[in-house]
């Protein structure tokens, strides 16, 4: 068979807006326990960062009746690959259309995936100029290391919850343009989930299959740092602080990430991980298949999945 050749139209994931119907907590959370920044506000949104993401934000924290995902961005390569993947896009169907932008970007096209997830691609992106007291001292990186809370470096990855695993991994590579890395097949050929990235990164975003007949739902965001001593310091910290600490810290099989599964106080679940070791550089690289029998062995180092991490998602399965 032929290999596809790569594309490189999408650059990497840009930001993640998550909805709480717990703003205040939600929000003492990501900035005073994960430490994000906060880099402005606009309506009932606040937008967030960590120190070394380059863009404005990469988490908008919305006040809504509910949770989960509102829409995940992704910055194109160029205006030109915006087109590119705008018209793959529409060819496909599922485009909503064109917004004017927002605080962080200007305008962006946004599409749907076939479990009703909201998309959006854009190139122009406005740049984090810290104030005086987050300047850094090296002037190749966004803004001061400050240390608050988990310290987290930059925006790694997020998961969402499919009825159809194999209609996104599908759709995905027509739309994004993105490769698939790793998955897992049932033993009666289901695929039960399934990692993918637009760029060297072993993953920007993975699927997993909903465990209810809901849709749209959201499975956990990921900040990562630099070693998993910091994610052993987090554990502590989210300890003292009565943060529900749903797994871990291990190191799963699936892609070797070394995990903190948290909930903020509006339910989302987040991830801090050391996630950054694994590159795929290969331009041929074939996607590595987990079995069932595999998988139920549990993680790396024999740490059984706990369940609510294939039933938990947000919003609720009974909600809207």
């Amino acid at each position: 068979m032929t290999p596809i050749e790569p594309c490189y139209d999408v650059a990497h994931l840009g930001h993640v807006e998550l909805l709480t119907n717990k703003p205040e907590q939600s929000l003492d959370f990501f900035v005073n326990l994960l430490g994000l920044t906060e880099s402005g506000r606009a309506g009932d949104s606040v937008y967030l960062r960590a120190f070394d993401d380059y863009e404005f934000h990469t988490l908008k924290l919305t006040a809504s009746h509910t949770t989960g995902l509102a829409h995940v961005g992704y910055r194109c390569a160029s205006p030109q690959a915006l087109q590119r993947r705008v018209a793959a896009i529409e060819k496909l169907g599922t485009g909503i259309g064109w917004t004017e932008g927002d605080l962080g970007h200007g305008s962006a096209y946004r599409f749907r995936d076939p479990d009703n997830h909201i998309f959006e691609i854009y190139y122009d992106t406005k740049r984090y100029e810290p104030p005086a007291n987050e300047r850094p001292a090296l002037k190749n990186q966004a803004q001061r290391t400050h240390g608050r809370g988990a310290g987290v470096r930059r925006l790694d990855h997020f998961n969402l919850l499919a009825q159809d695993v194999s209609a996104i991994r599908d759709f995905l590579p027509n739309a994004l343009g993105s490769r698939v890395t790793e998955q897992i097949v049932l033993d009666n050929g289901a695929l039960a989930g399934c990692w993918f990235t637009v760029n060297n990164k072993s993953y920007d975003v993975a699927y997993t299959r909903d465990s209810t007949a809901a849709r749209g739902r959201f499975h956990h965001v990921t900040y990562a740092v630099d070693q998993r001593e910091h994610i052993l310091q987090a554990a502590d910290m989210f300890l003292e602080n009565g943060v529900h600490i749903e797994t871990g810290p291990h190191k799963h099989a699936v892609q070797q990430t070394f995990f903190l599964y948290v909930y903020e106080p509006a339910g989302n679940r987040v991830e801090v991980a050391n996630a950054g070791a694994r590159l795929i550089l290969a331009p041929d690289w074939q996607p590595v298949t987990w079995t069932e029998t595999e998988r139920k062995k549990g993680q790396a180092w024999g740490l059984k999945t706990i369940e609510s991490f294939h039933t938990h998602g947000t919003p609720p399965a009974d909600h809207g």
